[in-house]
Formats: structure tokens, C-alpha cells, sequence
């Protein structure tokens, strides 16, 4: 089974999970999301890898006249669909597939959004590739995902960490990696801020539903991290800690 195929099948078995998921449900990051739809008023947005569907709602919510939910993943589609009629959001329509191929015309959306899902891509640089293409000129891509420290040493530790957890886990990218890939396709110079987000040990592997043997194994790794990560990613006795989080925001040019 290829990547791709994992990270759907891994996901769907999942999907409820992430409705009701606090971490993914609720945000600064949303609120702001938003409240720049409602401003822009955006006639056309896609969600990339939109999972349970909480970008969507939001900015159906703000007013957006048609949202794209894009997905890998049947079942998350199906949760996005039966969610989007429960809160009365004609607005959303949903598609599914991959990142890195777009089933949408060129110069389609005013914006264009990815959250949470980017550190499952096979590839990242063909995704953005997509993005941009399906971006109008003036159009916004903004991409939220969590980043890795630049450190070798907390950048090792964070990866380990993440794909002991979830198979399907291909890379969080450190944010000069990002700015790298952004650099390019006709997107205008990003801008970027960051943020901590806390996470409880038990809801994530739950979440994810990581089986028990590896959950064991990150026991294992989290007791013996060394001081300089224990401190940074601020481990706590129930082995809880926080990971660092970006919202990346690029402009696609004339």
C-alpha cells in the first residue's frame, strides 16, 4: 500500500474522531480564518485536505459563497457532507483526491487553505505547485500546519515522535524549509507567525487510534528524551507537551 493509500485508509478509519477533536475544532487560527473571509468576502475558497471539515465550516460560516472540501479520504468526505447539511452549509461541496493533483480549473479560487494536513503529502512541492495553479491572481494561500525546530537534534525527536504515533506521517517541515517551497510559483514573498499548541498525550494517540504496542514505545522514548528536548517540547509527568504551529500566508502575483 502506497502512501497515499495510508494515509486515507488510516484517516478514515479515524474520521468522527476529528469532528469532535478539540485540537482540530476550535483555534486562534480558525477565529482568524474566519474573520478575514468575512472581510475579503471571498466568492470561491478550497480546503486541501480538509479532513472532518472544520476550515469549510468556518468559512461557509463567514459568508464564503462556495467552499471546496478536498480530501484523500472517503470517510472524512462522508463526515463533511453529512456535518455540512446538519449546520445548513449549501455553500460546501466536496471532491476527493490527493494534493499534489487538483481536479480544478486554473485561476479558480480567491483562496485557497491547508490545515493540518501538509505533513502527509508525499509531496509538498507538487502540492503547492497545485495550489498555485488553482489560485487567481491576488488570491491568498494560507497553509497552517505544525512545524519542526530547526535543531537536528528537537527536528529528529519531533519526527520519531510523530510517526510512532501515526504510520501515515511523512515530515513536519521546519519553516525555512517552508519559506523554501513557497518561494516559487508565481506566490509573492510569505509571511508567517507561530504559535505553541499543547497536546495531551492520551487524546492523541486515541485520536489516531495507535495501536498499543507503539504507544508503549513512545512511553519508552518520551521517558528518555534527553534535557534539552524534555524542556523544549515541555514534557509533563503524563507525558503531555507542546509542539510549534505556523500559519504560512503567500500571495499569488499578477
Amino acid at each position: 500500500m502506497d502512501q497515499r493509500h495510508l494515509a486515507a485508509r488510516q484517516f478514515g478509519d479515524m474520521a468522527s474522531n476529528y469532528l469532535s477533536s478539540a485540537v482540530h475544532a476550535t483555534g486562534a487560527d480558525l477565529i482568524r480564518l474566519h474573520a478575514l473571509a468575512q472581510q475579503a468576502r471571498f466568492a470561491r475558497a478550497l480546503d486541501v485536505g480538509c479532513g472532518a471539515g472544520h476550515v469549510a465550516f468556518a468559512l461557509a460560516r463567514a459568508g464564503v459563497a462556495r467552499v471546496d472540501a478536498y480530501d484523500p479520504s472517503a470517510q472524512m468526505l462522508s463526515v463533511v457532507e453529512q456535518e455540512s447539511k446538519a449546520r445548513g452549509y449549501a455553500a460546501i461541496e466536496i471532491a476527493r483526491g490527493p494534493a499534489e493533483v487538483l481536479p480544478f480549473d486554473e485561476a479558480s479560487f480567491d483562496l485557497v487553505v491547508s490545515r493540518f494536513s501538509a505533513h502527509h503529502w508525499s509531496s509538498v512541492a507538487a502540492a503547492i505547485g497545485e495550489m498555485a495553479r488553482v489560485l487567481r491572481s491576488g488570491g491568498k494561500l494560507i497553509i497552517v500546519d505544525v512545524v519542526s525546530p530547526e535543531s537536528p537534534l528537537l527536528d529528529t525527536t519531533l519526527q520519531t515522535l510523530e510517526v510512532l504515533r501515526d504510520m501515515s506521517h511523512v515530515r513536519n517541515y521546519r519553516l525555512s524549509e517552508w519559506l523554501s517551497m513557497l518561494g516559487g510559483h508565481g506566490l509573492a514573498e510569505t509571511t508567517s507567525h507561530g504559535w505553541k499548541l499543547p497536546l495531551e498525550f492520551s487524546s492523541w494517540v486515541k485520536r489516531i487510534g495507535t495501536p498499543p504496542q507503539r504507544v508503549q514505545a513512545l512511553h519508552a522514548m518520551i521517558d528518555d528524551l534527553p534535557t534539552e528536548a524534555r524542556e523544549y517540547f515541555a514534557i509533563t509527568a503524563e507525558r503531555s507537551f507542546e509542539i510549534d504551529v505556523a500559519w504560512m500566508e503567500s500571495l499569488k502575483s499578477g
